[in-house]
């Protein structure tokens, strides 16, 4: 796992020292990319942290950039500085995802408070994938047949009516049952509902 990083991109380098000078004295790491093209070639799947985008730049601008990096997968959260801003593009931005778009000259502390809203978001949604890569982890543990005690059981089929559909004794329907439980983690009926549960938000 990465730590997280705040990923500046602007075309103007003292913008990129100043920003990178303000964030690591508050405790952020930072790196900088001079364009967007550089960013989204550099740009790897396991970025933690979030994207500090300019949004007009030589080339590709920031809200095409913010959309390339959503097509290759990136849940980075954004926020987004501008020396041109307007409602269409701070709608756009936002609509897109972003936490934020700030004009500038911008508060320091409005920026900060920006960052450290989107490292939280993204801490957030990295959480929440990585429960559900461990549901869907230890599903695919399951045996055909677990897997199908296990449907059949959070459907609140009883024993009986599971031996039946699936043309085994009550007593085997109890093996498979104990080995699904043990391999899922789940300490009761609930819990592996609600493990299922998750797995198929997720999906």
């Amino acid at each position: 796992m990465s730590d997280p990083i705040i990923t500046i991109v602007d075309d103007d380098e003292a913008v990129r020292d100043s920003l990178s000078l303000l964030l690591n004295f508050r405790g952020f790491r930072c790196r900088g990319y001079a364009s967007a093209e550089e960013c989204l070639a550099q740009w790897r799947a396991d970025w933690r942290g979030c994207l500090l985008l300019d949004l007009r730049m030589g080339g590709m601008d920031g809200l095409a950039l913010q959309r390339a990096l959503g097509e290759r997968g990136s849940r980075l959260p954004v926020v987004f500085l501008t020396g041109h801003g307007d409602i269409a593009h701070a709608r756009a931005a936002l609509k897109a995802g972003a936490v934020d778009f700030l004009e500038k000259p911008y508060a320091e502390e409005a920026l900060l408070e920006a960052v450290r809203e989107a490292v939280a978001r993204d801490a957030r949604q990295h959480a929440v994938r990585s429960h559900s890569e461990e549901i869907a982890t230890r599903i695919a543990r399951l045996s055909e047949r677990e897997r199908q005690v296990m449907e059949l059981t959070v459907e609140g089929r009883p024993n009986r009516e599971i031996a039946g559909r699936l043309e085994i004794s009550p007593r085997t329907v109890e093996v498979f049952k104990a080995r699904m439980m043990e391999k899922m983690q789940a300490r009761s009926l609930p819990e592996l509902v609600r493990l299922v549960m998750e797995s198929r938000a997720a999906g």
